[in-house]
């Protein structure tokens, strides 16, 4: 097979056959701007996300004009165009970490703030950083912001929306005497609207860094944990409630505190010397504790989580070598889930998998209780760092392999093949299946990828940041067809979904087009709605429909052999 390469953030390819860039989209501002990840939406479109230091501010807008970092948003359609673009303001700088496509068709974006009541804040700060969560629409219209934290330090890292439409958000705090180490797992529970409805905190006796998020199939979450910590130390923690930190501010008591029910619990109200600013006295929600009960084998090793669908600890296990081993990222299988990362561990502890060279990967297939199923390595180079892991479905549902996205980073002097984009495509074995780099035009000095998302049509959407120098980093995305990737993906000429629909569903059509028109007809062949189309997702609106079933056809210039017609049903 013939192969092919590109570069972080490179966005014009070598003609290929087999390999070609359908789009790009270079976003430019002549600062250092921060990439941090990539989102798809339920209707196929993007939104990028980061933070960024607004070039044109107004210098009559007053004394608190921010400065710094902001969240910055920007929506592309299917064809890489811009949609809209928003910032979200305080007055120091706030970092925009991760980004959630919500089921209704918005987004959650969760990240830190060093800000105080001003500008799009709404809240006052409660610590040095604080979690900073905001919930937009589809249009990127915010419908409501949440400040999260205690008069130290707290960062978010990841956020998942859960089955009940509710969300969790993971970060970290490194509150003295709520916290086990030197920086602890801080888990939020937010209902749809942004109300808390419980926060846990655990870790053990060192550092603890949760990298990723993702939801479970029985309304619960699974956490992929960096953790450099021992097993905790000392007597097990009580839970409390929120109220007990707002009376420690205001001097009052709460006799109604909760009891500890879980002996791997926290400290009690009268430790804490956090401040509830933002927490109002009507607000009230348990925080729980959770104490790391393994030890490490090595000086990092991955800390698997699972929480059931109210946030309590089911299960934790501990993965890891004599040296350094980091989690990245997780996903779903039919029998439980896929684990990706870096290794620099040779076989030791209860890693199995032979270190090739440097850093290799190193994936873990686990069961639904967390038990190892299989473990494999593979190595690109020297220091090969995973960024996506997207798993591959059959039309069952059924998982037969996994597509792995990342890069190799230069040790000293780059050398070939270094900081270039490859993919790995896997069985559900974890045997190795093929492999390929992409090789580009017009490689700046300073690129780097940050995110990859595998598509539903089997397009790859690549995101990074491109610079000429150190402190100007751009942001570069690229849409990459691939016919080997494109093989993986068992497409339906026509699908809709969710199928019963409520106020709106969308049209999937699983062929090549320039341009389509979609009818949708009543049980007596009447048509209800028309639209033209040249995107592969397309929303329809329901929402005035009465109950009932409907047809949905979708006619293509010369392909009229294909029956592109589907039943839908009302509620």
């Amino acid at each position: 097979m013939k192969k092919l390469y590109i570069s972080l953030g490179i966005l014009i390819l070598s003609y290929s056959y087999a390999q070609k860039v359908s789009w790009q989209k270079n976003v430019e501002y002549g600062a250092q701007d921060f990439l941090s990840g990539l989102a798809v939406t339920v209707d196929g479109q993007f939104l990028v996300s980061g933070s960024s230091i607004q070039k044109n501010q107004n210098p009559t807008a007053g004394s608190n004009q921010n400065k710094g970092y902001d969240y910055h948003i920007l929506k592309l359609d299917q064809q890489g165009q811009k949609v809209w673009e928003k910032y979200f303001s305080g007055n120091q700088h706030d970092y925009l970490s991760s980004t959630v496509s919500t089921q209704e068709g918005g987004f959650l974006l969760a990240g830190t703030s060093y800000s105080s009541l001003a500008i799009d804040k709404k809240d006052k700060s409660s610590g040095s950083s604080d979690m900073w969560i905001i919930k937009v629409d589809e249009n990127g219209e915010e419908e409501w912001q949440k400040t999260i934290g205690t008069r130290y330090s707290e960062e978010a890292r990841s956020v998942t929306q859960t089955m009940d439409k509710g969300f969790v958000v993971v970060g970290s705090t490194n509150h003295p005497k709520l916290g086990y180490g030197s920086k602890d797992v801080m888990v939020v529970k937010l209902d749809k609207t942004g109300k808390i409805l419980n926060q846990l905190i655990l870790g053990g006796k060192g550092l603890d860094e949760v990298e990723k998020v993702i939801p479970t199939n029985d309304g619960g979450v699974l956490m992929g944990i960096y953790s450099r910590s021992g097993v905790s130390e000392g007597q097990a923690k009580s839970k409390i409630n929120s109220k007990d930190l707002l009376s420690q501010n205001t001097g009052t008591t709460n006799n109604n505190s909760s009891s500890n029910s879980n002996s791997q619990s926290s400290s009690s109200a009268n430790n804490s010397n956090s401040n509830s600013n933002n927490q109002s006295a009507t607000e009230s929600y348990d925080i729980n504790f959770y104490g790391k009960a393994y030890g490490n084998y090595g000086e990092g090793d991955y800390w698997i989580v699972k929480l059931d669908k109210n946030g309590a600890v089911q299960w934790e296990k501990n993965f890891g070598g004599s040296e350094d081993d980091h989690i990245r990222t997780m996903a779903l299988t039919e029998t439980g889930y896929i684990i990706g990362g870096e290794s620099r561990s040779q076989t030791s502890g209860n890693k199995s998998a032979k270190l090739e060279k440097g850093t290799d990967l190193w994936l873990l297939s686990l069961d639904q209780d967390g038990n190892e199923e299989w473990q494999k390595s593979y190595n690109f180079k020297n220091r090969d760092v995973l960024m996506s892991l997207n798993a591959i479905r059959n039309s069952d549902s059924e998982t037969k392999g996994f597509l792995i996205g990342g890069y190799t980073q230069s040790e000293g002097k780059v050398q070939e093949n270094d900081e270039t984009f490859w993919m790995l495509y896997i069985d559900k074995n974890g045997k190795e299946v093929w492999r390929k780099y992409v090789e580009g035009k017009e490689k700046k000095n300073e690129e780097r990828l940050v995110s990859a998302i595998l598509n539903r049509d089997g397009s790859y959407v690549l995101a990074g940041t491109s610079a000429e120098e150190l402190g100007k980093e751009n942001w570069k995305i690229v849409k990459l067809l691939d016919s080997d990737v494109e093989n993986l993906i068992e497409n339906k000429d026509i699908q809709i979904y969710p199928n019963p629909v409520r106020d709106y569903c969308y049209v999937e059509i699983g062929l090549d087009f320039d341009q389509a028109d979609i009818y949708l007809y009543d049980m007596t062949g009447k048509i209800i709605q028309k639209l033209q189309t040249k995107n592969k997702v397309t929303k329809i609106n329901t929402g005035r429909l009465p109950q009932g079933i409907y047809i949905i056809k979708a006619n293509i210039p010369n392909q009229q052999d294909k029956n592109l017609s589907t039943k839908i049903v009302k509620e």
